[in-house]
């Protein structure tokens, strides 16, 4: 695997929660209780062997840049390979990418100047815990042109109108592919998530952009899949895929489950972030404390039942924090009853404030806000 190279893009699916990612893009997302969705993709690839990785940056990438610092969290501060951040201005002239195609375009410099023969892309919008090496070695094997990451399961419409739908024979050779189709059901969804050699990606980049051609999706899945060999490789672990805030909100809570929790957090393949020098949870003698994750540095006096609470959270005395996502730095003032909640960093609610909403449709605060 030293002869991938690993590409992430950090803001390919923003809009999908565009509450998360007004001021920070998708790959900076908190989830958890202490990581960023960039954390898996990053780690997977770094578990799986991947020595190079370059993200792919667009717009309100300040607080990326800082999570990942220098990358000595994930090993990837060396001399040779390491972690390469791509703004969206790699070539001159360049502007705003619309579409995967012209985002790999601005990135090409660092793909033609690899020593790697393979290629592994990956957004930032699905949580797991992949091994990339058995898709490249299918992916060599089968002799693909490009090999899509899928899952076949049963899916809500929501979610699927956020996906791209396969249908595969039986070989795994793709024959057709719908773009965010109006259906539910069992379908064979991809998980965003790529393999190709690095000549064949350059060429479909140079051919792409030379006939005005920006969506790898539409304007090469789509339109090609009978053309090129593309095949599926079936994944069949733990994965939670954010196409809303609700299923947000669904995948913080499924963690509670310790079987969820152990099949995402395995012991030889850590999900690795970035590191804060925190003291412990402080937890006062008459709190009360169900079924949720805390982070270090929070103060506990109250009541929490249910919930993934972040990095420096206080919760006061008699308040009630009930199926709530807190964010870092978030207050709950003596009193205060929430339920059904996302609150995002810095956020204080006042003493005695009732806030609540349906699991259905999670109640979000904005960052900073004080109510």
């Amino acid at each position: 695997m030293g002869n991938v190279l690993g590409l992430i893009f950090a803001n390919m699916h923003d809009m999908t929660v565009g509450e998360l990612t007004k001021n920070r893009t998708m790959g900076s997302v908190l989830f958890g209780g202490r990581y960023r969705l960039i954390d898996f993709p990053l780690s997977n690839m770094v578990n799986s062997g991947i020595n190079a990785v370059g993200v792919i940056t667009k717009d309100n990438y300040q607080s990326l840049l800082d999570h990942l610092g220098s990358a000595r969290e994930w090993d990837l501060a060396r001399k040779k390979g390491g972690l390469y951040i791509l703004p969206p201005f790699g070539n001159a002239g360049a502007a705003l990418y619309t579409g995967r195609i012209e985002a790999l375009n601005g990135a090409m410099s660092l793909i033609k100047h690899s020593l790697c023969d393979y290629v592994v892309m990956s957004d930032c919008d699905v949580i797991t815990n992949m091994d990339y090496r058995p898709i490249v070695d299918q992916h060599i094997d089968s002799g693909a042109d490009i090999t899509v990451v899928t899952h076949t399961g049963q899916y809500t419409n929501e979610e699927i109108k956020m996906s791209t739908v396969l249908n595969t024979d039986d070989s795994g050779r793709v024959q057709s592919v719908l773009i965010r189709p109006d259906l539910s059901g069992t379908c064979t969804c991809s998980l965003n998530a790529f393999v190709m050699s690095k000549d064949f990606l350059i060429d479909l980049i140079n051919d792409s952009i030379a006939r005005g051609r920006v969506s790898f999706e539409t304007d090469v899945l789509q339109a090609k899949c009978g053309e090129l060999n593309i095949r599926a490789f079936e994944y069949d672990n733990y994965f939670s895929k954010i196409t809303s805030i609700g299923s947000y909100f669904k995948a913080n809570m499924d963690l509670l489950d310790p079987a969820n929790a152990s099949k995402l957090y395995l012991p030889k393949r850590a999900i690795y972030t970035k590191v804060s020098d925190n003291a412990p949870a402080k937890y006062d003698l008459n709190c009360r404390v169900v079924n949720s994750l805390i982070a270090d540095g929070c103060i506990i006096e109250g009541e929490v039942e249910n919930s993934v609470i972040f990095r420096g959270v206080r919760v006061g005395k008699n308040a009630k924090v009930k199926n709530c996502i807190l964010m870092q730095g978030t207050v709950v003032a003596d009193g205060a009853e929430c339920s059904y909640l996302i609150t995002d960093k810095n956020v204080n609610i006042g003493s005695n404030r009732i806030l609540t909403s349906s699991p259905a449709y999670p109640m979000y605060v904005g960052k900073g806000a004080s109510l």
